[in-house]
């Protein structure tokens, strides 16, 4: 699919990427910070997948869909910002269409996973609560992985469709993308063909992408809520609502930004907008997750205590 899509292409017809940062003061600075927050995410992510690895006690499966989480985090951060960091410090902004296509096929696959993902993640929690005799049944190491491959292939189907559409159309004029990577809505203003199907086709992939697993998790939710409620141990109820609390601001997060990107109409767009709510939920909530449930949670402060505290 991937080579017919190229053939109406050339591969010496670069793109060009404008980026957010020029070399002021102020958006130096402010790219030393994007870097410091790349950083602290890499090093936060690696660390949650190789503390849920190491511990035998994590070896659940709510901590094995939250390894999925930082290692799809991981991934996310590392298809963007070392590109950016690349055309910045060198001062070259180009980008090839294989490049472009890698881009594109990564952050729509991963972004795809980690909607269905945080969804299987509500499901763990509304059995683990309202189900607590039937958990090890209905969440086995089995069912529990095969939710974690379903997110992953759903993902990478819709990665592959929006790239071989998005690299089908021709493209035209300075072939300037007002972005930081390659997004396929940004890569869309400058087709010279008629994407309006193709942009139908997206928003109807984000309908089902992010209303369906919302529908899950609110529906997971209202269901634990009800049960907390209900619980007669005030330790029972803390321990619910602190877990449940650190998902639920991940997933407000995650959705209400992906929401606002790809579920507005094109003329509604603006290149700014666009640009500061990719830095959102590219850079700033892959460094924020890892933070939100290793403050939050006891069982991984005292896991990351454990394990690196022996290898120090």
């Amino acid at each position: 699919i991937l080579i017919m899509a190229w053939e109406n292409q050339t591969f010496n017809s670069d793109f060009i990427l404008l980026g957010i940062f020029n070399h002021s003061p102020t958006h130096t600075f402010l790219f030393t910070l994007v870097l410091g927050i790349f950083s602290m995410a890499v090093m936060g992510n690696s660390a949650m997948v190789l503390l849920i690895c190491l511990d035998t006690q994590l070896h659940t499966p709510m901590y094995f869909l939250l390894s999925q989480l930082s290692l799809m985090d991981l991934m996310l951060i590392c298809t963007t910002v070392p590109k950016m960091a690349f055309n910045y410090l060198s001062g070259k902004k180009f980008i090839s269409l294989a490049g472009c296509g890698t881009q594109i096929f990564f952050y729509v696959s991963l972004l795809g996973a980690e909607c269905f993902l945080l969804a299987a993640m509500a499901y763990d929690r509304y059995v683990a609560i309202c189900y607590p005799l039937r958990y090890p049944v209905l969440m086995s190491q089995k069912i529990c992985g095969l939710m974690a491959a379903a997110s992953w292939i759903l993902g990478s189907l819709d990665g592959i469709i929006e790239v071989a559409v998005a690299l089908s159309f021709s493209y035209c004029g300075a072939r300037e993308i007002p972005h930081f990577f390659c997004d396929v809505p940004a890569l869309l203003t400058l087709s010279c063909n008629d994407t309006l199907m193709f942009e139908r086709m997206i928003f109807i992939c984000c309908v089902i992408m992010l209303l369906f697993p919302v529908a899950i998790i609110i529906a997971s939710y209202a269901r634990v809520i009800l049960a907390v409620i209900h619980m007669g141990s005030r330790e029972g109820r803390r321990k619910a609502f602190a877990t449940c609390s650190s998902h639920l601001v991940v997933v407000g997060m995650y959705y209400g930004a992906a929401m606002f990107m790809y579920m507005r109409p094109t003329s509604e767009r603006s290149p700014t907008q666009d640009e500061m709510v990719s830095v959102f939920y590219t850079i700033l909530t892959p460094m924020l997750n890892p933070l939100i449930y290793s403050l939050r949670n006891k069982e991984v402060a005292r896991g990351f205590m454990k394990v690196f505290g022996k290898a120090a």
